[in-house]
């Protein structure tokens, strides 16, 4: 299994790998700003005098900085869309965020002074790795670079002013993406994994499913997308929120600020991040 990420140093983003060395970890400088930039390489092997980052502190940025799309998937697990009270759909629902979107895995969340109805998603995210159009099955198999962890935190009551959900799920430096990139070859389910999700608030679990219930999983995903639009290295696809969202609950359940909210996704790693008030 490797371990990838994006890390900031005093001298920028760098794309690093988590070794084993001497017998302690330490991530690994790939040569290239960012995975994005190192995927569009061809992901190389680093240099054996490489430069290595104590992973204790390292201050992780988005796992890709500057993807040139994010495509999220609504309505994805069964017992959301049921919670949300929808049919289950015949084809991906599916809405971008953009870059400007993203933030590390561990930094704060600003809650925006606009919204009363700040929510969290925990979602299983597809990284591209290599140029991918109209994809076949092995394809797209062969164009899953590997999965993170996003908390698809969500402005409700400005999603749901209109039936066009994209207002309240791009707001600027929301969406916590990472800490690390981990490749399929030891998931259990490979390009398809089959990994328990969930997320926490304050300590008190909300979400709570597997990404085998996924009703459009990765593979197919990238098969979809791809038919629409083409797919480079270091784009993202979010797969979708399984239930247990605060919009949800009755009452319903919202970040008002103070809060640490966790997204873990087994084998991958959590994004854990504090609410601040704006």
């Amino acid at each position: 299994m490797t371990r990838l990420a994006t890390i900031r140093t005093a001298a920028g983003t760098r794309a690093v790998r988590l070794d084993r060395r001497d017998g302690r970890d330490v991530l690994v400088d790939l040569g290239h700003g960012d995975l994005g930039t190192y995927l569009a390489a061809g992901s190389p092997d680093p240099l054996p005098d490489a430069a290595t980052y104590d992973v204790a502190g390292a201050d992780f940025a988005p796992v890709v900085p500057h993807p040139s799309k994010v495509i999220c998937v609504g309505h994805n697990y069964t017992n959301h869309i049921k919670e949300m009270g929808r049919d289950l759909p015949a084809y991906p629902t599916l809405f971008p965020k953009f870059a400007d979107t993203l933030v590390g895995a561990h930094d704060d969340i600003v809650k925006p002074a606009e919204t009363d109805a700040l929510d969290w998603e925990v979602e299983l995210v597809v990284v591209i790795g290599e140029q991918v159009r109209r994809a076949t099955e092995a394809e797209a198999e062969a164009a899953i670079a590997g999965f993170t962890v996003m908390n698809d935190i969500s402005v409700r009551d400005w999603q749901f002013r209109t039936i066009e959900w994209t207002q309240g799920k791009i707001w600027d430096s929301s969406t916590p993406v990472g800490p690390y990139l981990v490749t399929p070859d030891e998931l259990p389910g490979g390009v398809r994994p089959a990994l328990a999700v969930t997320t926490t608030v304050d300590g008190r679990t909300m979400q709570s499913d597997d990404t085998a219930t996924l009703l459009f999983d990765p593979v197919h995903l990238v098969r979809y997308v791809s038919t629409i639009t083409r797919l480079n290295p270091g784009d993202l696809i979010a797969t979708g929120t399984p239930a247990g969202v605060g919009h949800a609950r009755d009452p319903k359940v919202y970040l008002v600020g103070g809060e640490t909210v966790t997204t873990h996704i087994e084998g991958l790693g959590a994004c854990r991040n504090r609410i601040v008030k704006e």
